[in-house]
C-alpha cells in the first residue's frame, strides 16, 4: 500500500479543492453574466457538430472554435484516432448521427502532436505502445515519403497523414456508411489545429458519402505527398547548388 507523507497529502487536497473553489467562482460569475445559461442547457443539447480530437490539454475544442456549452459534441483521444474495434470512439459516432442528428463530424490533429512524435520512435511508452501502433501503420505504409522529410518536420507531416487516414476509417466505419445509406445529411472533415498560432487548417479530406469520400481522399493524399516530394527535390537542387559554390 502506498503511503503519502503529509506534506504531500496536504498539497493534493489544497489542489483539488482549488479546483472546486474555480468551479463556484466561474459558476456564479456565469449565471450572473447570463441567468438563463445553466436552465437553457439543464434539459437538452443540440450541437450540429461532433468533434474527435487529440486528449492533448493544449486544444480545447470549444475554446477555438469560440463556441459555448451545448454547441459541440466532443470525443477526444490520444493523436485523434478512429479505430474500427474501439467501441468508445464508434458509440459516440453512433450516438451523435442517430440520436443527435449531427451534419458534421471533424477529425482535428494538432502540430507537435506527442502521440504522433512518439509513434516516430521505437521507445517503450508501456500500455499505450499498443495504441501507438495505428500511428506506426501510418509510419511504415508511408516510410519512403517520410524519409524524404527533414527529422523536425516528420511530425507534422506524419500528423498530416494521420488524420487524412482517421477520415478515411471514419467513412468507412458502420454509422457513417448507414447515414449516408439512408440519405442522411452528414459530413465529414479533416482539419489540422496549429499550436503555435491558433489557425485551424482544413487538410482537404471532405465527404458527404462514400464516392466522394474516395475522391477526396486520394485528392488530399496525393496534393500532401506532392508538396513533401516537391520540397525535397527542392532542397537537393539547394544542396548541390552549394556545394558547386564552394567548390
Amino acid at each position: 500500500m502506498i503511503k503519502f507523507s503529509p506534506i504531500v497529502l496536504k498539497k493534493t487536497i489544497m489542489e483539488i479543492e482549488k479546483l472546486f473553489e474555480e468551479n463556484q467562482k466561474w459558476a456564479i460569475n456565469t449565471k450572473k453574466i447570463n441567468p438563463e445559461y445553466f436552465s437553457a442547457v439543464e434539459n437538452h443539447q443540440n450541437p450540429k457538430i461532433l468533434w474527435i480530437g487529440c486528449s492533448d490539454s493544449r486544444v480545447p475544442a470549444e475554446t477555438l472554435l469560440n463556441l459555448n456549452a451545448g454547441d459541440l459534441f466532443v470525443h477526444r483521444n490520444v493523436a485523434n484516432l478512429v479505430i474500427h474495434t474501439d467501441l468508445n470512439c464508434l458509440s459516440v459516432v453512433q450516438y451523435a448521427i442517430d440520436v443527435l442528428n449531427v451534419e458534421h463530424i471533424i477529425i482535428c490533429g494538432h502540430t507537435n502532436c506527442g502521440g504522433v512524435k512518439s509513434a516516430l520512435t521505437d521507445e517503450d511508452y508501456g500500455l499505450i505502445n499498443n495504441w501507438l501502433l495505428h500511428i506506426k501503420d501510418i509510419r511504415f505504409q508511408y516510410s519512403s515519403l517520410l524519409g524524404q522529410v527533414s527529422s523536425e518536420n516528420r511530425t507534422l507531416i506524419l500528423g498530416r497523414l494521420n488524420v487524412a487516414e482517421q477520415v478515411y476509417n471514419l467513412g468507412r466505419c458502420s454509422p457513417v456508411i448507414n447515414a449516408w445509406k439512408n440519405g442522411k445529411n452528414l459530413s465529414i472533415h479533416g482539419w489540422m489545429y496549429n499550436l503555435a498560432n491558433g489557425m485551424l487548417e482544413d487538410m482537404g479530406v471532405c465527404a458527404s458519402s462514400r464516392e466522394t469520400l474516395e475522391i477526396s481522399y486520394r485528392s488530399a493524399m496525393s496534393k500532401l505527398i506532392s508538396e513533401v516530394e516537391q520540397e525535397y527535390k527542392q532542397n537537393i537542387e539547394y544542396d548541390e547548388n552549394n556545394s558547386s559554390n564552394e567548390e
